[in-house]
């Protein structure tokens, strides 16, 4: 198994990066956040954990930043109905501390706002996880808070990304729907 990868991105797809390593390139499926941050700061040398999925017909590299979220990445996985890319995308919604919050306060809203997630498969992540998720309890009223601040901001025409790309930089001592709402609106309009 390949358990991590280091070396030059040569290419930044809409999914994937691909990694040179000693002039072989490999293609590594990552999260939206971690594509816009490598856009962001241009072509350079990474280090990434990987999983690598093996299937009859494909062999395919999921990289992460940091072994916590390959970690939240291989409990995801395990329920049964869910696959490596749908497992990305739902990692791609918020960070990995909101998504056990999020699970470990049974908040299925989170899980339903990725294609191919239903709520029968959000509920069975919920249910499979949660155990799992023991120690991640948090704050459930500012789950609920950053909802609906997603809301809001979705009312106004903005999409749910770019609201949870916003609220990820929120300064803590920023509380409450409507003073969230303001600074994230704020955020959006530069």
């Amino acid at each position: 198994m390949i358990a991590q990868i280091e070396g030059k991105i040569t290419h930044i797809g809409d999914k994937f990066l691909i990694i040179n390593v000693s002039g072989l390139g490999f293609k590594v499926f990552v999260t939206k956040d971690l594509l816009f941050q490598f856009e962001k700061e241009g072509a350079k040398n990474v280090s990434l954990h990987t999983y690598l999925s093996v299937k009859e017909d494909a062999l395919d590299l999921y990289g992460f930043e940091n072994l916590e979220d390959l970690n939240f990445f291989e409990k995801i996985i395990s329920v049964s109905g869910i696959g490596p890319k749908k497992a990305l995308g739902i990692m791609s919604i918020a960070p990995v501390q909101t998504l056990k919050k999020a699970i470990s306060s049974k908040d299925i809203s989170y899980l339903t706002q990725v294609s191919g997630i239903g709520a029968k498969n959000a509920e069975k992540i919920v249910l499979e996880l949660r155990d799992k998720m023991k120690g991640e309890d948090g704050d459930g009223e500012l789950l609920k808070e950053e909802s609906d601040v997603i809301m809001a901001i979705k009312s106004l025409g903005y999409t749910a990304n770019d609201a949870r790309k916003a609220l990820k930089n929120i300064p803590a001592d920023i509380k409450g729907v409507s003073q969230r709402v303001k600074w994230v609106l704020k955020e959006l309009g530069k």
